[in-house]
């Protein structure tokens, strides 16, 4: 994906954001029904403003941009910033030149002539408009709780990531391609603070530093041979002139976040894990890129799972050259165990999440893989369906050191995006995860997807595959409590697409009941024009014994796009409504994103 996950393919109305004078037609241009985007650079950038100790309550976000992240792949498992720029604060630009100036101008003939953006699917003034619109960065502000009261087990703080391009895109642009941001909302003794921050990367820091886009977007740069050749060509005449070190990264660090072995990351699966943490004040900083200590190559996925009884952590990595799924994982001290190359997947495929149980990792190889005829004869994307492909689901143990026991079983049309969980049972494996319908709209019209939340149940004796859809309803962004992963769990709690990437509401499934009826048992709709995001489960005592399942709350941002306002919502898990427990208002909107995580307050500390 980055960020694979949400699929924010819409054509919505165009924005405010985007009708600038710097936004020129030239005459000559061939597309007179689109507005080329004629800027040479356009950041997104905050007013400075006196440096404060504690929370403002302010609007607007004080320049207090952290600085570069020294990068280096060869020794230490964590990159940290200079110690001398870090307390300066300092934010260094660069003083453009001349073959700096040649390649912007060659970037802007690209986008302009070779290969404007004419679908929908990558137009910038249709996808960054309402809420997808990007935001300057906010140091910690306070919020008012407008609605009940926070629970004390939600001291610690909700963060989600997401994508906010740090400059107004140039040419074709599709959401995944943003850069990260994290919105935290820190949360003590009823109180709340919410700060969002880029993810410092490598490769944020460098074009920050520059005044511009240097590389091109991974999901809309590359449509068609011409203009794949032509963006290769230029990417490759930055890197040779050193604006550009791809071997300290080239990803966006916008998809997610996890917590292992006493550290925060935010994740994007094209890069490896960036560290951040937070600090007393509820600020978030960027420590750095994290390797584990030399022993993590070139990526790993934006969904680990973590299992809660014993601390491990599993993960993957996939790519275009063979081997096309690595599977590794990480003790519970987060150290980094060796790669199992999976040999056996024999044609790359879109590998976005998996699901692991006691026994065995579990791995989808859908109809969504590299796609060259495609790029090359019908100039579209590089990454696209193959109707034609069997999809399949792979099964290997957990603890496997090689590949011999992997298997292989055809799911025709089994096409999932995301997993929420798998268990043992006898000799059987169960999958629950929602199934993407209409497979081949999954990367250009998402507002035409439905995904059907189905139980999959693989016998290992037999080979047998069975499933069952738990829910007709277009459901995505499916968690469980986070103690159940691995094991059997009872209940989901999934957004409801409306269509997605729109999230109107919550529901909660109760996969115990038998045979193919719905499962809903309970359901939240935000209200008109209000979407929210994904929900996430937070239990509401984690360490007690015998706890019932459901037994916690369901968190969310939330978005009223005619009142121009955003909240933070707190719903009782076990109310046949999702009853709102609590209501926070956020001192500024925060945009649509993927995916969060809460983090106790306790495990703040260790940070």
């Amino acid at each position: 994906m980055d960020a694979f996950s949400s699929s924010f393919l819409c054509s919505v109305q165009t924005s405010k954001l985007f009708l600038s004078p710097k936004i020129t037609i030239p005459n000559s241009f061939p597309f007179p029904h689109l507005h080329p985007f004629n800027v040479s650079s356009v950041r997104i950038e905050e007013k400075p403003q006196p440096t404060t100790t504690g929370p403002t309550t302010t609007k607007r976000t004080s320049n207090t941009t952290t600085p570069p992240v020294t990068t280096s792949t060869k020794s230490s498992s964590l990159s940290q910033p200079p110690p001398s720029a870090a307390a300066a604060g300092a934010k260094r630009r660069v003083k453009p030149t001349l073959p700096a100036m040649v390649f912007s101008a060659l970037d802007d003939v690209i986008n302009n002539f070779i290969d404007p953006p004419i679908r929908s699917s990558v137009d910038p003034r249709y996808i960054l408009s309402n809420n997808f619109a990007p935001v300057d960065e906010l140091p910690p502000t306070e919020c008012e709780v407008i609605e009940g009261s926070l629970p004390s087990c939600l001291d610690g703080a909700y963060i989600r990531n997401g994508p906010n391009p740090q400059y107004l895109p140039r040419g074709p642009y599709h959401l995944f391609d943003g850069d990260g941001m994290l919105h935290s909302i820190r949360i003590s003794q009823g109180k709340a603070i919410l700060c969002s921050r880029y993810v410092k990367t490598y490769k944020y820091t460098t074009e920050r530093d520059a005044g511009a886009s240097l590389l091109p977007n991974v999901f809309s740069g590359f449509n068609g041979l011409v203009a794949s050749a032509a963006r290769g060509a230029l990417s490759a005449a930055r890197i040779l002139s050193g604006q550009f070190n791809p071997a300290n990264g080239i990803g966006l660090a916008n998809t997610s976040l996890a917590m292992f072995g006493d550290k925060l990351y935010a994740l994007g699966e094209s890069d490896l894990p960036y560290a951040v943490r937070l600090t007393s004040n509820g600020d978030i900083e960027t420590l750095g890129r994290h390797d584990f200590d030399g022993k993590l190559f070139f990526s790993m996925t934006a969904h680990p799972k973590i299992d809660f009884q014993t601390g491990e952590t599993f993960a993957f990595r996939y790519g275009p050259v063979p081997p096309f799924l690595t599977y590794f994982r990480f003790d519970s001290n987060g150290n980094k165990q060796p790669d199992v190359p999976i040999f056996s997947m024999m044609q790359p495929s879109f590998l976005h999440d998996f699901a692991i149980s006691k026994k065995y990792a579990i791995f989808a190889d859908i109809q969504i893989g590299m796609n060259p005829t495609e790029m090359i004869f019908r100039g579209g994307s590089p990454v696209g369906s193959d109707p034609a492909k069997v999809s399949k689901i792979g099964v290997i143990p957990r603890y496997a050191t090689d590949e011999s026991e992997m298997r292989w079983f055809d799911v025709p049309g089994f096409n999932i995006i995301h997993a929420i969980n798998a268990w043992d049972e006898d000799d059987a494996i169960v999958i629950l995860a929602p199934n993407i319908l209409s497979v081949e709209h999954t990367m250009e019209r998402m507002e035409l997807v439905h995904a059907l939340v189905e139980k999959v149940r693989i016998d290992l004796k037999t080979g047998i595959v069975t499933r069952n859809p738990i829910s007709a309803r277009n459901l995505d962004f499916g968690v469980i409590n986070p103690a159940y992963v691995g094991e059997k769990n009872r209940f989901i709690y999934a957004a409801i697409g409306d269509p997605m990437p729109k999230i109107s509401g919550v529901v909660k499934l109760d996969v115990s009941k038998g045979g193919r009826q719905e499962c809903t048992v309970a359901s939240r709709l935000f209200g008109p024009r209000c979407y929210g995001g994904e929900p996430f489960f937070v239990a509401r005592e984690p360490e007690k014994s015998g706890a019932e399942e459901d037994d916690g709350y369901v968190v969310s941002y939330v978005h009223d796009e005619i009142a121009g306002e955003s909240k933070f919502l707190v719903m009782d898990a076990k109310s046949p409504n999702l009853d709102i427990v609590a209501a926070v208002k956020l001192p500024r909107r925060v945009p649509y994103g993927f995916h969060g995580l809460f983090v106790r307050e306790s495990d703040l500390k260790k940070l």
